[in-house]
């Protein structure tokens, strides 16, 4: 057996650039191919059911990374509340490049590809939401209030995101993330 040309961390990595930046419907083999350096027949060797199973790696190639360095830090019940949220700010700095790379979940969730997706996006949306939650209750918020603080967290994450990028200025993200930080100080 040859060896692979490319690491599967890295062949997800491209992936996930090539569907970010030109959602599913618009990403073609040829643009998959030549972010990833491999060959069509090598992208349908590593994925046989084809672009769709691409998307689904890189879905959960993402879900898992946000579990690890992000969900276990707002859930690390062994941390008080500010010190999970200023580490898991800083890995969703490093998720979103400082709010020059777009969420999965738009690339994923525009054109066909929503009825693809929909369960996994609708699944991410409430893991982030869930998380942020638990923070809200450590933080000592009402349930009330945690549960409406984590949505509007969400909210302000994926949205900033859009304004960043369509205004070029990334400092809205930057500033998004400073009141999230505000608004988990405050009890």
């Amino acid at each position: 057996m040859r060896p692979q040309k490319i690491l599967d961390q890295d062949l997800l990595a491209a992936l996930s650039k090539v569907f970010r930046a030109k959602g599913y419907e618009g990403a073609s083999l040829k643009d998959l191919a030549e972010e990833t350096g491999l060959q069509k027949a090598s992208l349908y060797h590593r994925f046989p059911k084809g672009k769709k199973e691409m998307a689904d790696s890189v879905l959960e190639h993402t879900d898992q990374w946000v579990q690890q360095n992000i969900f276990a830090e707002l859930t690390n019940e062994s941390l008080k509340p500010k010190i999970r949220l200023t580490k898991a700010l800083t890995k969703i700095r490093t998720l979103y490049e400082g709010g020059k790379e777009t969420c999965v979940f738009r690339a994923f969730s525009m054109e066909s590809g929503l009825s693809l997706f929909e369960q996994s996006i609708k699944h991410g949306m409430n893991e982030w939401i869930n998380a942020f939650n638990v923070l809200g209750i450590a933080t000592e918020f009402s349930q009330e209030k945690a549960e409406q603080y984590a949505l509007q967290t969400l909210i302000d994450i994926q949205g900033s995101l859009i304004v960043a990028k369509g205004m070029g200025d990334l400092q809205v993200f930057e500033n998004t993330l400073k009141k999230i930080e505000n608004r988990y100080s405050q009890p």
